[in-house]
């Protein structure tokens, strides 16, 4: 099969998913939203299932890019400044040009608690942000212990929905209108937690 096709489809259904939910994933929208013949899809993936496994395939894939992208950039940050300035740039995206990656993820995750197969491919990519955040504190220098890992990564997941679907008043409530200072007491408070 033809691998930037395959590509071309896959980028679609994440594009159809974020637009339009688990309901709106049809073979159909798909064709339609990577502007090939009627039947495109169903040829390269012909079931539901096989489309979502394509679907959450590409999120890995992508999440391994930009992972690796990051881990290429360089040490890591060298202090909790540099370390706040990129949480914030990583907020950013997600609210900007990574919005449709992440509700399609979202989106993913919410199939994923009927079909513990999903689960299992898509595992790798939260259960690698624990391992990245506790590099990314220690490479600042900041407590990295297990306890620190887990309440930023669990922190910043509980952010994304809020970045996503948020009015400015529930930003403002939540000190999202504002991703520097945000990140910045977050590491605050995540750090503080090593007093104990």
């Amino acid at each position: 099969m033809n691998q930037d096709r395959r590509d071309r489809l896959r980028d679609a259904a994440i594009a159809v998913l974020a637009e339009a939910g688990g309901r709106g994933l049809t073979h159909r929208a798909v064709d339609a939203a990577a502007a090939v013949p009627t039947g495109t899809a169903k040829n390269y993936f012909p079931t539901r299932d096989a489309l979502l496994r394509a679907v959450a395939e590409r999120c890995l894939e992508q999440y391994r890019a930009m992972a690796a992208a990051l881990a290429g950039a360089g040490p890591g940050p060298a202090d909790a400044r540099e370390l706040a300035a990129l949480l914030a740039g990583l907020l950013r995206d997600v609210a900007g040009p990574g919005r449709p990656r992440v509700l399609a993820y979202l989106e993913l995750q919410t199939e994923a608690t009927r079909r513990p197969w999903l689960a299992t491919l898509l595992d790798p990519i939260a259960a690698s942000d624990f391992a990245s955040y506790a590099y990314l504190l220690r490479a600042a220098g900041l407590p990295a212990a297990p306890e620190q890992a887990r309440a930023l990564t669990l922190a910043l997941h509980g952010t994304i929905p809020h970045l996503l679907a948020g009015t400015p008043d529930t930003l403002a409530a939540a000190g999202l209108d504002d991703l520097d200072l945000f990140t910045r007491g977050l590491l605050a408070s995540v750090c503080a937690r090593e007093a104990r």
